[in-house]
């Protein structure tokens, strides 16, 4: 492996794996706020990354797509347990699943926004700058993707949280048929690169020029 590509690897590893342990941990406090301790119960309600890693997502997968030089980085890490059954009885069930769901992508963006405007602050200061410029794209890729309204993206539980009772049937038929889900997935998967690239990189370079980056 050159040195180049093992700048890379580390310039990408390095914030993916900070981002989904916040990704993961916004999940885990929306579930604590609504009344679950589930995740907290699990030593889970951290931002320790090593209770979140996913040795495959969070390392694996994304090395390859590094080292293969896809051009699309991306990975996951070990979800975040939670049990709607003990939400506060204030919030309709669905609509506490929305926000637990929705707390993880949230949290990317904001951090791509910190990020960005860290950014701008930097000046000259390439190293750094490289590296904050990759957790912007990082962030906004996750906040995108995990958006998408197909299991078991965050997206479908938002989705699901936002959709009339009435249209509850939809979730039914995924849970009857769960081999659509996957093959769903995987659709999305080796689309993605086409779906969520123009609008990652429109966000990105949005965010960063905000700041006066």
């Amino acid at each position: 492996m050159t040195p180049e590509m093992l700048v890379q690897l580390v310039t990408v590893l390095v914030p993916l794996i900070l981002s989904l342990t916040v990704h993961e941990y916004a999940h885990a406090a929306a579930a604590k706020w609504l009344g679950d301790d589930t995740a907290e119960r699990e030593g889970r309600f951290t931002l320790d990354p090593m209770s979140h890693i996913d040795p495959f997502g969070s390392l694996l997968l994304p090395a390859l797509l590094v080292v293969m030089n896809t051009g699309f980085w991306f990975g996951w890490a070990k979800p975040v347990p939670y049990n709607p059954l003990k939400f506060s009885r204030k919030v309709r069930m669905k609509h506490g699943v929305l926000i637990v769901a929705a707390a993880g992508p949230l949290s990317n963006l904001l951090l791509a926004i910190l990020c960005a405007a860290l950014f701008s602050l930097l000046g000259d200061h390439g190293a750094a700058r490289s590296f904050l410029g990759t957790c912007v794209l990082l962030n906004v890729l996750l906040f995108l993707f995990n958006l998408l309204p197909v299991p078991p993206l965050d997206g479908s539980k938002v989705a699901y949280g936002l959709l009339p009772d009435r249209w509850d049937g939809v979730l039914v038929f995924f849970r009857e048929r769960p081999y659509m889900a996957p093959m769903a997935f995987l659709a999305i998967f080796f689309f993605a690169g086409d779906l969520i690239g123009p609008p990652m990189i429109a966000i990105s370079e949005f965010l960063i020029r905000l700041f006066g980056g």
